[in-house]
């Protein structure tokens, strides 16, 4: 036992305990603290000045009988919806296009990547003005232009959703672009041009080539693009508030309500465990299901 103690000094195990401790600190203060304090919280009724009080499942209760919940999930999947339908192959055919491109690759890099640089806030500020729902509104102009329109993007409840959609897909897609630029670069040459040399057209390519090369990143992108959209948050609570009459109320924008509105911070972090243990047996469904195609 002493021996192994004297090789593990001399490897240098004293000076990997020193710099990992303090790593473990900080991330168990501020990362698992806050969940353990969170599940405490849950059970409690407080407002995070007066004493809390212990209310057990009482919470949860609340939570599930608010009407607002089952406005909230529905708005959100409709979003995680849109998102996937729209949002999720955007990246990829991005990807795709750059990586087709003989001259200005760079260029289109930076261009595609360029909104995820923008702060949040200054890209959905910008949009509202974009989606001004006079004539003078830059889309209308544009949708005027070919004939259609005016539409009231934000304010009409039919309409806002796909609103918040589009922005978030422009927003994010050039970051999950450069992770396909990534991988793609590590795909073999020569599968290519063996594809080029049998006549096959950019389209046959992407399919037989692209894709299969690329199944596991998708998969792994695919899972976490679902769990980022059941959070969103900024893009509803900056661009509508919740409105029209709750056509963009989200789980996230449900429980900000209840700790900052209502100033039940109990209320609040029930939800927000219920929305983990929700997503938590999500992704174990999802690598259930998915693990005999990211393994073949």
């Amino acid at each position: 036992m002493r021996g192994r103690t004297t090789k593990w000094v001399r490897h240098g195990g004293i000076s990997t305990l020193v710099f990992l401790v303090p790593t473990l600190l900080v991330f168990g203060l501020f990362s698992w603290w806050p969940i353990a304090r969170g599940l405490v919280l849950a059970f409690q009724q407080t407002n995070l000045i007066t004493p809390a009080e212990w209310v057990g499942f009482d919470n949860f209760r609340k939570v599930l009988a608010d009407p607002l919940l089952f406005t909230a999930v529905r708005n959100t999947a409709w979003f995680a919806l849109l998102a996937l339908v729209f949002g999720y192959p955007a990246p990829l055919a991005l990807a795709v296009f750059v990586r087709e491109l003989r001259r200005g690759r760079a260029m289109f890099s930076v261009l595609a990547y360029l909104p995820v640089v923008l702060p949040p806030v200054v890209a959905i500020l910008l949009w509202r003005v974009f989606y001004d729902a006079s004539d003078e509104g830059l889309f209308n102009t544009l949708a005027r232009g070919i004939g259609l329109g005016p539409f009231q993007w934000l304010q009409d409840a039919h309409w806002a959703m796909p609103s918040i959609v589009l922005e978030a897909t422009w927003a994010n897609a050039g970051a999950t672009m450069i992770i396909y630029l990534a991988a793609l670069s590590g795909v073999r040459a020569d599968l290519y041009e063996a594809a080029e040399i049998d006549g096959a057209s950019i389209w046959r390519r992407v399919v037989h080539v692209t894709l299969p090369q690329l199944r596991t990143i998708l998969l792994i992108t695919l899972l976490l693009q679902i769990i980022g959209t059941f959070q969103v948050f900024t893009e509803p609570f900056l661009f509508t508030g919740g409105g029209p009459a709750n056509a963009t109320t989200t789980i996230l924008l449900l429980l900000y309500n209840y700790a900052f509105i209502n100033g039940d911070y109990g209320e609040a972090t029930a939800l927000s465990v219920l929305l983990a243990i929700f997503l938590g047996l999500l992704s174990l469904l999802y690598f259930r299901l998915t693990r005999r195609w990211s393994t073949t």
